[in-house]
């Protein structure tokens, strides 16, 4: 995005594809100018997640002329050694969270996919699965705690920008948070898929058996597309560092 000068702090980088010319605009704007200062404040000061380096990998990982699929998420986990910039994954080596295990079990259900030792969703971000929280930092051991600095505004004009895609996408929107943008959705060529959100609170009340994966890869096939690989691969060893609880989304 913007160029960093070396010791300046900033928390941006280039991301090297075409959101960069896509965000341009947008970075410019003041509201922008001022979550970078914030952001800039808080790095500084406060233990934040997920790394500096790291606030844009959803995007960095997944260009827009890529994304196939866009599974948007709420803030970054906020336990140690979690978040990395994709929407419920979390670093290899750390154990999977309430949240995505729920995810793993209707993946299984669905498509019959084994759940993996690890929660690190790279593989499916390099598919052009974009996984995208509406704040993409947050202050550790606190969750929302970024919410309306800024960020809602820049992810709103990303999904408008997806919204605007030649290519049909597939929306998984889950929870009250992500329903609440399907009016940047307008385009009728893009497949919405809504629920409850995968956390342990509300996973019984509609996420369980809504197969979103195979109806995603049925209309991925349908319009001409590679449909995802969902198959999370197990690494070695198993992960054994301990589950903090139940974190941000």
């Amino acid at each position: 995005m913007l160029n960093r000068k070396k010791g300046e702090g900033d928390t941006l980088i280039p991301l090297g594809n075409d959101w960069d010319r896509l965000l341009q605009d947008e970075i410019s704007k003041d509201y922008y100018l001022r979550l970078r200062q914030f952001l800039k404040n808080e790095y500084r000061s406060k233990v934040i997640y997920p790394n500096m380096y790291k606030i844009y990998e959803a995007l960095r990982l997944t260009s827009y002329e890529d994304t196939k699929v866009v599974i948007l998420g709420q803030d970054p986990y906020h336990g140690p050694n979690q978040a990395h910039g994709l929407a419920f994954s979390v670093q290899e080596g750390v154990a999977v969270p309430p949240s995505l295990l729920n995810i793993y079990k209707e993946l299984s259900a669905d498509m019959g996919c084994y759940i993996p030792n690890n929660g690190c969703l790279t593989p499916w971000a390099k598919q052009g699965v974009l996984l995208l929280n509406t704040c993409l930092t947050v202050v550790a051991g606190q969750a929302n705690s970024h919410r309306n600095k800024g960020w809602e505004a820049l992810t709103d004009r990303i999904i408008q920008l997806l919204n605007q895609k030649n290519t049909p996408v597939v929306f998984l929107l889950w929870g009250s948070n992500a329903k609440s943008k399907t009016i940047f959705i307008t385009d009728r060529k893009h497949l919405v898929l809504t629920s409850a959100h995968p956390s342990p609170l509300s996973a019984n009340r509609g996420f369980f058996g809504c197969r979103h994966f195979s109806r995603t890869n049925k209309f991925l096939k349908e319009t001409g597309q590679q449909p995802i690989d969902w198959q999370i691969p197990s690494i070695q060893p198993a992960s054994t560092t301990p589950s903090p609880g139940y974190p941000g989304e």
